[in-house]
């Protein structure tokens, strides 16, 4: 059965009394009749309240998929309060729309054609009926090589058309996946194919962050290495994408060739088939508007320490309230 409605966005409305109501009717009027105010029908403020899901893989220390965990195996927070999980799912969660962002500047350009077979067997491995897929190319700029689509022909004939060449655009490749994502249900994926470096500017780190969070979209990583070297190497490119897949709960590989292309996309498709998902309604609501915060931090722990000690949460790092900025 097809998990549709754990990743709909749920509303409910609560709706509480304004401190006026606080107070008896007597002394309620008395203090309205001094301030001028008609006495009139109890205000409420009413608060938004939508079920946030939180997609969750679980590792051992080998980096391998962990299954037949249950509900009462995670405790979440948020922003430090105690939430009630009220929808787990152990199976693959779909709706599945994914982004393949691929680098074609010519610092990668030697591992170009192995990232293209390994980005056609990814797509391949996990796209269902009802998942959609997105390629993009980027170097000097990003290019929407195919929008949105579950024909896996048209992606491939896409992932032929792309060359290598000029510098890289990679947190602005980032930014335009998540927007693009943005209106999706379901499991959002960011797949970057890329060595970390970015040479262009106009969308710097964080911009690129924040709009994978308020997408509610992953990061996942496949960083190459063209030069083995670390003197030739941009090493604070591929700590950032490290970065953004571990704030993003995404995970990150390192490849170098043909082969340890191919086993990253394997271990990834295993990793997002291997998902568990988290559902709570946050006990601050989440309306919109100053009052709300913006950004709201989720911390997800194994209750028990056997397990903690054992196995590595992959989850993100929070998310932002909608309306707000």
């Amino acid at each position: 059965m097809r998990w549709t409605l754990a990743v709909a966005s749920l509303a409910a409305f609560l709706t509480v009394p304004s401190a006026m109501n606080l107070f008896p009717p007597t002394l309620a009027a008395k203090s309205a009749a001094r301030m001028g105010h008609p006495q009139g029908p109890p205000a409420s403020v009413r608060v938004r309240v939508s079920l946030v899901n939180v997609p969750v893989s679980v590792v051992d220390r080998q980096g391998q998929p962990v299954n037949g965990l249950h509900r009462d195996d995670f405790s979440l927070t948020e922003d430090g309060h105690p939430e009630t999980i009220r929808v787990f799912q152990a199976t693959a969660i779909h709706p599945l729309s994914m982004v393949l962002a691929i680098d074609t500047s010519v610092s990668v350009r030697k591992d170009l054609p192995f990232a293209k077979q390994a980005a056609a067997d990814l797509a391949a491995s996990l796209l269902g009926r009802d998942d959609r897929v997105e390629l993009l190319g980027f170097a000097g700029e990003v290019t929407q090589v195919v929008p949105f689509a579950g024909n896996l022909h048209e992606l491939d004939h896409g992932l032929r058309t792309l060359h290598g060449d000029g510098p890289t655009a990679l947190y602005a490749a980032i930014a335009q996946a998540a927007n693009d994502l943005a209106s999706h249900s379901g499991r959002k994926v960011i797949v970057v194919i890329s060595d970390g470096s970015n040479s262009v500017a106009g969308v710097d780190y964080d911009q690129a962050r924040t709009a994978a969070l308020r997408a509610q979209a992953s990061i996942e990583s496949i960083i190459l290495v063209p030069i083995g070297a670390n003197a030739g190497r941009d090493l604070g490119g591929e700590h950032a994408l490290i970065q953004l897949s571990r704030d993003t709960g995404g995970e990150y590989f390192y490849a170098d060739g043909a082969d340890p292309l191919q086993d990253a996309m394997t271990r990834l498709s295993l990793g997002l088939r291997s998902e568990y998902l988290l559902g709570y309604y946050p006990t601050q609501g989440n309306a919109s508007g100053p009052e709300a915060g913006g950004f709201r931090r989720i911390q997800l722990r194994l209750t028990h320490p056997a397990l903690s000690h054992a196995y590595r949460l992959q989850y993100r790092t929070g998310y932002y309230v909608e309306g707000t900025h």
